[in-house]
């Protein structure tokens, strides 16, 4: 079985009351979706830094809840 390949963004954004929060992970189809995203959670917040990172899934690996409701409502919406 082929590797599989997933893209999340790495952000740092400073919050409408002005706290900075580092190392928000996001995943993503492209920047678009995934700072939309990240604007759901943190309405009116400044995007001080965007990182596209890209992650080969290969073997076992350690996953978040969040990160397969994310796969999943993405290959349902697909």
């Amino acid at each position: 079985m082929p590797p599989v390949s997933i893209t999340k963004y790495d952000f740092r954004i400073r919050t409408r009351n002005g706290a900075v929060v580092e190392n928000l992970s996001i995943f993503g189809r492209d920047e678009v979706e995934a700072e939309r995203k990240l604007r759901q959670m943190y309405n009116g917040c400044e995007i001080l830094a965007a990182h596209r990172r890209q992650t080969a899934l290969n073997g076992r690996v350690s996953v978040s809840y969040e990160d397969v409701m994310d796969l999943i409502t993405t290959a349902v919406r697909n």
